[in-house]
């Protein structure tokens, strides 16, 4: 009776050994041109679409026919220009709709504050104004009252200046008077962070100046805010719709923490809220103010 060889033992076959999945490269090659129509926000002809995915014209058109097909592309009957289809824009909604902001900034947050030493806050809009509803806390403590759940003035706290300077107008005013409503009647409470100003201070030139440039970098800094001896970062973070969702602040003591908006800390933060942005659907550029 012959004796039955056992296969061998390949690297592959091992549980630990990880092994690259198949994939169908004609589809991801097929994806630059998705991504051509996705980026130019406008209907392209032909030759373009081609020349931004970097591949001949006679390469480009099988894959908009294909797409056209399902749905994914669509080509004006009178210009003949190419963009994107209902089956496009079907995919994007489903695809928001299972996101969630937080838990996308959750991971984010965590490595910032690992990759910073410092303390990184998620922070959104609550009913008494930007509220910690996560918060990270590595190497340095900082010897403050912030906790989750800690309301941030509007005016008084780098974080609240981000919110001023993207959410709309006529929201922040609303916001910044229940502030300093609760304030006078001493109902601010002890998880209020600094509050400070009122409509009148918002108007000023000193606080229009400093929300135009947190427009305008990206990100507020501020020193001594919320508290001396405490020094903030804060980014805003977007969704689909380019309205503000949350902040993430980066917040460390002054001996240890430059919170300058140039610095290594700016960068890293910026890149941090660019990503969860870009993963709740944002555009660059298209953030409301």
């Amino acid at each position: 009776m012959s004796e039955v060889t056992p296969p061998a033992h390949r690297p592959e076959d091992s549980t630990d050994t990880p092994r690259r999945q198949r994939s169908i490269q004609s589809i991801e090659v097929g994806m630059r041109v998705l991504d051509v129509l996705t980026e130019a926000g406008q209907a392209l002809p032909l030759k373009e679409v081609a020349q931004r995915a970097a591949m001949p014209p006679g390469k480009a058109h099988p894959y908009l026919v294909s797409f056209m097909n399902v749905g994914l592309v669509k080509q004006h009957p009178l210009t003949g220009l190419y963009e994107l289809g209902p089956k496009a824009l079907q995919l994007g909604l489903a695809a928001l709709e299972q996101l969630d902001p937080l838990t996308e900034a959750s991971g984010e947050a965590a490595q910032l504050a690992a990759d910073s030493g410092l303390s990184v806050a998620l922070v959104v809009r609550g009913n008494l104004g930007p509220t910690v509803v996560r918060l990270d806390e590595p190497r340095y403590p900082l010897h403050m009252n912030l906790r989750v759940g800690t309301v941030m003035s509007m005016l008084g706290t780098v974080t609240g200046r981000v919110f001023a300077a993207f959410l709309p107008d006529a929201m922040v005013r609303a916001m910044v008077a229940g502030e300093q409503e609760r304030v006078i009647g001493g109902r601010s409470g002890a998880g209020v962070a600094r509050p400070q100003g009122g409509l009148g201070w918002l108007d000023s030139p000193e606080i229009q100046r400093t929300l135009a440039d947190i427009r305008t970098l990206g990100v507020g800094s501020g020193v001594g805010l919320p508290l001396p001896g405490v020094n903030t970062l804060s980014a805003p973070v977007f969704d689909g719709d380019g309205t503000m969702v949350l902040a993430i602040s980066v917040i460390g003591p002054h001996g240890v923490f430059d919170p300058d908006p140039h610095g290594p800390i700016a960068a890293l933060l910026r890149a941090s809220a660019a990503r969860v942005s870009e993963r709740l659907g944002a555009r660059a550029g298209h953030s409301r103010a």
